[in-house]
């Protein structure tokens, strides 16, 4: 497979890793937006989060739950920050395994409108 994230989760290419156990690993963005950038990805190969059904809620809650624990450990967790999932091309995915963004540590822009 020719997954970037696998061939990181894999240790085949090095990371700036901030977390990893069984099921996740989570590390800095190699082109940060902001100044605390971090991706947490599944370590299973998982394409995009519509290709998730029920039996997968587990992964994207510890997902969350441990983006919450990296805000606190970097500092951004009282001043606020963001949580992404894009999903397929036109959603802004740019890599096909499904990842999430954690982004503080400046203003965010609402994209929201």
């Amino acid at each position: 497979m020719d997954c970037i994230f696998c061939k990181i989760v894999n240790n085949e290419i090095s990371s700036d890793t901030v977390y990893q156990d069984g099921k996740i690993m989570a590390f800095r963005d190699i082109n940060p937006i902001a100044p605390v950038h971090i991706l947490l990805v599944p370590c299973e190969h998982i394409a995009k989060v519509s290709d998730l059904d029920e039996t997968d809620a587990s992964i994207v809650a510890h997902m969350v739950n441990v983006a919450n624990q990296l805000a606190k450990q970097e500092g951004v967790a009282e001043s606020g920050y963001r949580l992404v999932i894009n999903c397929g091309k036109q959603g802004g995915q740019l890599v096909p395994h499904l990842h999430m963004h954690l982004l503080g540590g400046r203003q965010l822009l609402d994209a929201l409108g």
